[in-house]
């Protein structure tokens, strides 16, 4: 979805961030680098540490989708989903390092 909607996804980049529509790109082409990545066994630790350093770096977006929310007076559902999502990608983070096999 970065790459099809990489506009609406550079809003969501925080203002003191250069180059938004570039970073949404570039994060998106990390994402899928990283999926591959887990796919073979030579690369699946490299690409592991890859991918949870990514969902730490795009946590700003994360926060900034909330503010923005709050902002604008967003629905009460949305705007609990927004903060569900924090500690959702938490749970990503521990995912990705047992699909890496990272702890063995």
């Amino acid at each position: 979805m970065h790459f099809l909607l990489a506009d609406s996804y550079a809003r969501t980049v925080p203002p003191t961030l250069p180059w938004p529509t570039a970073l949404v790109l570039i994060s998106g082409g990390a994402e899928v680098l990283g999926g591959l990545g887990l796919l073979s066994e030579r690369t699946r630790a490299i690409a592991g540490i890859g991918l949870i350093l990514l969902l730490f770096m795009v946590w700003p977006a994360n926060v900034q989708m909330l503010l923005q929310a709050r902002a604008i007076g967003a629905s009460t559902v949305w705007q609990l989903l927004l903060w569900l999502r924090l500690p959702v990608q938490l749970l990503m983070m521990v995912w990705v390092w047992r699909a890496a096999r990272l702890g063995t």
